[in-house]
């Protein structure tokens, strides 16, 4: 071989070599992001992600402290605070009288003396000594005209549809076991059997919750419309199973309404059919999901999931301008809290250039901490490279900054979308007692139902009393508090 052939040989395997080093290089990077990609997976718990506090498991990790100050309160009560102890009765259903015998100096028998007027009572609660169904017989009897001869029979109550059935009382009770304490319906048989020794069937249930849905189409039209007028809308969707498949439930609440509603998808096409949000014209707080901000309302982002991707932030990857815009999001919380407090309507001009000069000054920080990717993917993948969380959580901070700074602009507007979120966590209870609905039809019985109690809830009305209206056939409709 000629030395102009070694040399050309030398070539072909130095590029070669390079091509092997380039190729393996792009690995070894796909590698550690791979790598930090699972290792921040890992890491995220209810404190610094959105997922359940129920997913920690019993781990409990030594990084999590709550972002609130201590109020320097004691546990318990407050002085002041009047309590709930329990009253005595001025009209209790048995008197017991308990008289002396004999005389605790001298033992003269007082059996036959007369006892004194004044006397000291002490009150017990208790259940009735038995429990038991309370049961009514409507009998129609049939009279017989002496003009005509006619033969007239009377009708039964329009309630009373069955030969044996159960009062509203009884059936109102079912339900509210069942879609408010959320037992299981074979429990509420249970139940039911132990209290009043009555059996009942997991079908006979069925049939009730079947009624009460039907009873409160109306008051759910009442709900929707409220919730299209009110000033301030919380909106969140989770994951809901019905039939063995993945679908979405979607609440929209305002601290006296919710409504609830599921559907197989989690995008427009379900918040367009459930119809609250297209002709919504107040305030919508969520957690920034893109098919929210599709519509024309005004919107306000939740800080309760910016303080826990920053949390992540700051401690998994170690970047400093995380904690620091933690600690500006909690001030100006508690600044406007405070101004709340000595009933201002708003900050001061100065004060929210201020907060808003270290929010642009941190926003800087971390864009420098966070480049953008360079180049495509690599190993041949087609597109924009993927950005880091990182990167996100600042791109959506610094695009939407006036959505995430609304409740500094607008006192009505809260800071977090913790509402919502209070209002689905009993409905994935549900999901954990009874893994999942078995027709679509119960999941929108359940769906209605536990909405209407809800609000009924919040607005201070008894929910035994509500279901027993309900029942009777005269549901009270909610009132209009948006």
């Amino acid at each position: 071989m000629t030395p102009a052939q070694e040399l050309e040989q030398l070539r072909i395997e130095n590029a070669q070599l390079r091509e092997q080093l380039t190729s393996r290089d792009a690995l070894v990077t796909q590698l550690i992001e791979r790598i930090q990609t699972l290792e921040a997976r890992l890491s995220q718990d209810s404190h610094n992600s959105s997922k359940p506090p129920s997913s920690d498991g019993f781990k409990r990790s030594p990084k999590k402290r709550s972002l609130r100050k201590s109020t320097g309160k004691k546990p318990g009560g407050q002085p002041g605070h009047e309590g709930q102890a329990l009253k005595q009765s001025e009209n209790p259903d048995a008197v017991i009288a308990h008289l002396p015998t004999t005389c605790e100096k001298c033992q003269t028998d007082l059996t036959k003396e007369a006892a004194l007027p004044h006397f000291e009572p002490r009150q017990v609660f208790e259940l009735p000594t038995q429990l038991k169904l309370h049961v009514t017989e409507h009998r129609t009897y049939s009279k017989k005209c002496p003009t005509c001869q006619t033969v007239t029979k009377a009708k039964f109550p329009q309630s009373v549809k069955n030969w044996v059935q159960y009062g509203p009382g009884f059936r109102a009770l079912a339900v509210y076991l069942i879609t408010y304490q959320l037992l299981p319906y074979a429990r509420v048989c249970e139940l039911l059997n132990e209290i009043y020794s009555e059996s009942l069937s997991p079908g006979s249930l069925v049939n009730m919750i079947a009624e009460c849905y039907e009873q409160l189409a109306e008051p759910e039209k009442t709900i929707k419309t409220a919730l299209t007028q009110a000033k301030v809308l919380h909106c969140d969707e989770t994951g809901l199973y019905v039939e063995g498949k993945r679908h979405w439930l979607h609440v929209a609440s305002t601290p006296h309404l919710t409504h609830y509603a599921h559907h197989l998808r989690r995008g427009s096409k379900a918040t367009d059919e459930i119809g609250i949000l297209p002709t919504f014209q107040g305030v919508a707080i969520h957690d920034g999901w893109s098919n929210y901000l599709r519509y024309a309302c005004t919107h306000g982002l939740c800080n309760a999931h910016h303080l826990r991707e920053l949390a992540f932030v700051h401690e998994q990857l170690k970047q400093a301008w995380a904690a620091e815009f933690t600690t500006l999001l909690v001030d100006l919380k508690e600044e406007v809290e405070v101004a709340k407090a000595r009933s201002e309507t708003s900050l001061s001009s100065a004060r929210l250039a201020h907060f808003e000069e270290r929010y642009q000054q941190l926003i800087t920080q971390g864009l420098a901490a966070n480049p953008p990717p360079e180049g495509g993917w690599p190993c041949g993948k087609r597109g924009k490279p993927r950005q880091s969380k990182p990167k996100n959580l600042l791109d959506r901070l610094d695009k939407q900054r006036h959505q995430v700074l609304l409740f500094a602009y607008r006192f009505d507007v809260p800071f977090d979308n913790n509402l919502a979120e209070r209002d689905i966590r009993m409905v994935k209870v549900q999901q954990k007692v009874s893994g999942c609905f078995r027709s679509q039809e119960g999941a929108s019985f359940f769906c209605r139902i536990r909405g209407y109690l809800s609000t009924m809830k919040k607005q201070g009305e008894n929910l035994l009393v509500a279901l027993l209206d309900t029942f009777c056939g005269h549901p009270p409709l909610p009132k209009l508090l948006v």
